[in-house]
């Protein structure tokens, strides 16, 4: 598999040789997340997903910044706390992503669960003196990294002259950045240059070197990560080390509203909650993998109304394949190869998740086609069926499994249907389809029998 690498700005070969770790930058629990952090997280799920289908061993590390000055304005306005407010967001987080079929991460670390481990680690970098104390807090000097900008391409000269930099006076430098804060609004904790909590970037970089050592295979994020969250990021850690920090650098592109990022600061998000509601977690994932990760998306209705649109389509192959019933036989492992060929090779070049999806479709199409032209043999069903199922499976989409009970009530309702229209009771046979249509179960009328399929209630379609 090759991905692109930020930090070399080519594509790189990831070694599956062997175990793969992975760290990706969580959220900042101080709000609800939205759809720009589930298309960072879904490209991600997906990813691990392949990989583990693949049966490569995998280390998913996903933190959650749980100390910050918005978590702690957030506390302020609301007169709560701040550990309050991230235990809050933290569970909300969960029933988010259990919602859109997103598989755990091997551990959430949580800042403020290693402090210990991000004091050490700042010791570290005052030994070596790379990092120096102020009446403010401790700064990491920038200048001692000569490497700094290699990740953003920035120059620290341009830097220096253009960026916008927190003001302290103190800072022997306006670009070195605070690693520990002073302060005396809780949450504050102990340290051996005053009380006070972890400026943002050393957390990552003293979670991830813990649970997955100095050089890992990859760090993820969204691509407003990259400066200077993960600038800094790589700054400190091989400072600390004296090696290379993570082997590729993966940065998802942002998602739109209109042309702008959506955040909370341009107050144009849209909650994951509020998402789920309306199109459920098939409609959400389609639409985060429709494009090339590393590119921007925009998020519109349109767009998720053609991707609803699709899926009808993949529920309507998958519930003719689980009916299928005749001798037919056509020639169809090597249109099943094909597709599957494709698949595999849309995600092994840059994780093209745009070509897996058209592979997955061509399939589905397929299907549907063998199906209308009377032509899907049961066995040739089957043969469709477990292909399609590997790939929902790994992009993390899901056809509701229905019950014994279930699908003997609805056959029950069929047969008593037929019934009715045989004896040319037609009122009491449309009663019979109003019954089905209100249980989101569709009639697909064949030459020689009526199938069904319960389709997914989709809220924003009714």
């Amino acid at each position: 598999m090759k991905l692109q690498d930020t930090l070399s700005n080519s594509e790189q070969e990831l070694d599956i040789s062997k175990k793969v770790r992975i760290y990706l930058c969580g959220v900042t629990v101080y709000d609800e997340s939205h759809v720009g952090h589930a298309r960072t997280i879904i490209v991600f799920d997906v990813l691990r997903k392949y990989l583990e289908k693949k049966g490569i061993e995998l280390e998913f590390i996903q933190n959650f910044t749980d100390v910050d000055d918005k978590i702690i304005s957030r506390a302020q306005t609301e007169g709560t706390t701040a550990e309050e407010i991230s235990t809050k967001y933290i569970e909300n987080y969960f029933k988010d992503f259990d919602g859109l079929n997103v598989k755990r991460a091997t551990n959430y670390p949580k800042a403020t669960e290693h402090i210990d481990d991000i004091i050490k680690f700042i010791e570290k970098l005052i030994e070596k003196q790379i990092a120096y104390t102020t009446k403010n807090g401790v700064y990491f000097s920038v200048s001692k990294f000569p490497e700094y900008g290699k990740l953003s391409k920035k120059k620290i000269d341009e830097l220096q002259s253009g960026a916008r930099i927190e003001i302290d006076e103190a800072k022997k430098d306006p670009l070195d950045f605070a690693v520990w804060k002073f302060s005396d609004i809780k949450p504050i904790w102990d340290s051996p240059w005053g009380k006070g909590r972890p400026g943002w970037h050393i957390e990552c970089s003293a979670m991830s070197i813990k649970y997955l050592g100095e050089n890992f295979e990859i760090h993820g994020g969204g691509r407003d990560l990259i400066f200077p969250h993960h600038e800094n990021e790589i700054a400190q850690s091989e400072s600390c080390t004296g090696s290379p920090f993570a082997k590729i650098w993966v940065h998802v592109g942002m998602v739109t509203i209109n042309g702008e990022k959506m955040s909370k600061s341009l107050e144009n998000i849209k909650s994951i909650k509020h998402v789920l509601k309306n199109w459920g977690p098939n409609i959400i994932r389609l639409f985060c993998l429709s494009g090339h990760y590393s590119k921007p998306i925009d998020y519109s209705e349109d767009l998720l109304k053609e991707n609803l649109t699709k899926w009808r389509q993949a529920e309507t192959c998958y519930y003719e394949l689980i009916h299928a019933s005749s001798e037919n036989h056509e020639e169809i492992n090597p249109i099943v190869k094909k597709a599957s060929t494709e698949f595999d090779n849309a995600l092994e070049d840059d994780f093209n998740t745009h070509l897996a999806l058209s592979a997955f479709f061509q399939l589905v199409r397929e299907g549907n086609r063998l199906a209308a032209d009377e032509k899907l043999g049961k066995e040739d069903a089957q043969i469709i069926k477990i292909e399609l199922q590997r790939m929902l499976e790994i992009l993390g989409l899901s056809i509701p499994e229905m019950t014994e009970n279930e699908k003997q009530e609805i056959d029950n309702l069929i047969e008593n249907r037929e019934q009715f229209r045989k004896e040319k009771q037609f009122e009491e046979a449309d009663k019979i389809r109003d019954k089905l249509n209100k249980m989101n179960v569709e009639l697909i009328d064949h030459k020689v029998n009526t199938i069904w399929m319960k389709k997914e209630n989709i809220k924003a379609e009714n």
